[in-house]
């Protein structure tokens, strides 16, 4: 279980931390307006950085899985698996329906999937209403595409901070208000 909790944080924290750090250091990037997916694509500066960022949370987020009930794994594991899939084929910009864009598409709506199996469905309702709007929004769909995502990933590492519940048989401690 402590691995499953370390993994819910340092997914989500390596993951923000590639586009917040990538971002700031390319000229001309604006976070508002540009997706993250510019600074993992072909040619760009921060392909690496912004790569190794995705994979973290890919390989973390089956590892996170292991917290979740079943439905809520499945889509974890999903969302792990699409973002690997989304750092495996970088945006190219000279295609006009890139792969790149099916899978973060599929991934987007895995993710929205963790906190709604999990019973949290005004999450996955705020991350899908703010993923789907980054896609046809101009001028504003950086802005709307972080939102979506960081609510997930603010989710994610609420939900792998939680204390987990004694298992069962096992009797609850006894609150000590005072030393003797």
């Amino acid at each position: 279980m402590r691995i499953a909790r370390i993994a819910g944080v340092a997914g989500p924290v390596a993951f923000v931390g590639a586009w917040a750090v990538s971002g700031a250091v390319t000229d001309g990037y604006s976070p508002a307006r540009d997706a993250i997916s510019d600074l993992a694509a072909l040619g760009a500066p921060t392909r690496p950085w912004m790569t190794a960022g995705m994979v973290a949370f890919g390989v973390a987020m089956p590892v996170f899985a292991r917290l979740l009930p079943r439905p809520a794994a499945r889509a974890a594991i999903a969302a792990g698996v699409g973002t690997l899939a989304v750092a495996a084929l970088p945006l190219d910009p000279g295609t006009e329906v890139p792969a790149h864009a099916v899978a973060a598409g599929a991934s987007y709506l895995a993710l929205a999937g963790v906190p709604a199996f999990a019973g949290n469905a005004p999450v996955a309702l705020a991350a899908l209403g703010l993923l789907g709007a980054s896609v046809v929004v101009d001028g504003a769909s950086g802005l709307l595409q972080r939102a979506g995502l960081t609510l997930v990933d603010v989710w994610i590492v609420q939900r792998a901070l939680r204390p987990c519940p004694a298992p069962e048989g096992m009797p609850r401690q006894r609150r000590v208000d005072h030393v003797l």
